[in-house]
């Protein structure tokens, strides 16, 4: 009876290190669903930061030269840029999972497919922000 136990295939809630080192190989619509989660957490958490700046560039012209030289750095822009990409994958993202609510979409290929999309989509609409961010056009 023993062996029996023993030899059972496990299955259950599958912990994070189980998907770190145990070899699972997450499709790759799973990996969109998990950056969504994580932009909207980002967005969620840099919320306060973003408001503030946006009083602070309201409150007075000395006060939004103060704010433009702050954000002209390499390192606020790159944060800047991260809330972008955050943005726009969460948005093209939620359209997704909207559309799949709504029954379209749902099987294996047309997932991947959608998925692929909503991460060129983003990461494309992103790097055109950067080139328009970092003064290239």
């Amino acid at each position: 009876m023993s062996e029996v136990v023993k030899n059972k295939p496990r299955f259950g809630k599958m912990r994070l290190i189980d998907a770190v080192a145990g070899g699972y190989r997450l499709p790759l619509a799973g990996f969109v669903s998990i950056l969504h989660r994580g932009s909207g957490m980002l967005m969620f958490l840099l919320l306060p930061f973003i408001l503030y700046l946006l009083e602070t560039s309201l409150s007075s012209e000395s006060s939004f030269a103060v704010l433009k030289e702050f954000t002209s750095g390499v390192f606020v822009k790159l944060v800047i840029l991260a809330l972008i990409w955050a943005y726009l994958h969460h948005f093209s993202a939620g359209v997704r999972h909207l559309l799949m609510d709504l029954h379209m979409g749902l099987d294996k290929d047309t997932a991947r497919k959608s998925a692929v999309a909503v991460l060129l989509l983003s990461l494309t609409l992103t790097a055109v922000v950067a080139l328009k961010l970092f003064g290239v056009f």
